[in-house]
């Protein structure tokens, strides 16, 4: 009698690569033009970053992509409604969520405040001229989960800067 068995395979999520390219087929096969632009931009701006490095990124570097790419939209957004361009601004918006998807889960302003507290004792911080050294130890721990700006901000008002 012939037994079959059946063995357990390593079971792996998708990587945002993966996943941006799927959306891109979805995207062209249903003809969300939309869609389609916005997801050959990111992968556009995957591969030049992959062939610049000579290496597959992997999902935390996407993410510093990623951020940067937001960042731009968000500045543009901030352009053009100076500027009056309403069409503009709602393209850069519909980009930004599209982009936001596949960023982590925001932190709260309260876990923020706890890792700054931590990182503070950790770095044996000052005062502000030690918002440098800070920084540079913070940064990669809330790296994609929070804004630059608000984190910047938070440190100085912590070390009495």
């Amino acid at each position: 009698m012939n037994r079959i068995t059946y063995h357990a395979e390593e079971f792996q999520l998708p990587t945002i690569k993966e996943i941006n390219q799927e959306n891109m087929k979805a995207a062209m096969k249903g003809g969300d033009k939309d869609t389609t632009q916005y997801s050959r931009t990111l992968h556009a701006a995957i591969r030049k970053k992959e062939v610049d490095d000579r290496k597959d990124l992997n999902d935390d570097e996407i993410v510093k992509i990623i951020g940067t790419m937001l960042k731009q939209r968000e500045e543009s957004i901030t352009q053009f409604k100076a500027g009056g361009r309403d069409d503009l601004v709602k393209n850069e918006e519909a980009e930004a969520k599209y982009l936001r998807k596949f960023m982590p889960e925001q932190m709260s302003a309260d876990a923020l405040k706890a890792i700054i507290a931590q990182t503070i004792t950790e770095a044996q911080a000052a005062g502000a001229k030690d918002l440098g050294k800070v920084m540079k130890l913070l940064l990669p721990k809330v790296q994609g989960r929070a804004d630059g700006k608000l984190v910047s901000q938070l440190v100085k008002e912590s070390l009495g800067a």
